[in-house]
């Protein structure tokens, strides 16, 4: 296989996965276009101050690199080119995209509010410091794991 059938096959995957998977997801959700975003219906210039979509998507796409989009294919590839393939493709459109795509759908509908303000709202001061300390421990342990696994692999 060329490495130009494999961005083909890939590029197809993901226009199916956008498309259907996609529009699954949204029905799922019951988004509306006609709703505005926390965006434009909070906008006070500071907080709220609605993005350009070329900025938008490049925040997006930078926030997404984290350990499984980096750390699976590089495991994966041990086994050779394949199943790092499969990796990419499988993990970015039913594990990634799905995440990402969940945490915006839970933002918009909060106002705009992060995780952390969600579970302090829902579980109460004591969940939000939990989860917190979870989180930068999580953190450090990804990276720690990250670093281990890179340097291992090469």
């Amino acid at each position: 296989m060329t490495v130009s059938g494999l961005i083909g096959i890939g590029i197809v995957i993901f226009l199916g996965a956008y498309i259907f998977y996609g529009r699954y997801l949204t029905q799922y959700f019951r988004l509306d276009d006609s709703n505005e975003t926390p965006a434009h219906r909070l906008r006070d210039g500071v907080d709220y101050v609605p993005g350009r979509l070329s900025v938008i998507m490049g925040h997006h796409f930078a926030s997404i690199a984290g350990a499984g989009p980096i750390v699976g294919p590089v495991l994966a590839v041990k086994y050779g080119w394949l199943p790092a393939f499969i990796w990419i493709l499988v993990g970015c459109v039913f594990v990634g995209a799905v995440h990402d795509f969940t945490s915006l759908v839970a933002s918009l509908r909060h106002d705009g509010r992060s995780i952390g303000e969600l579970v302090e709202r829902f579980i109460g001061r004591r969940g939000k410091l939990l989860f917190a300390g979870f989180t930068f421990f999580a953190l450090i342990l990804v990276v720690a794991v990250f670093a281990n696994v890179v340097a291992k692999t090469f």
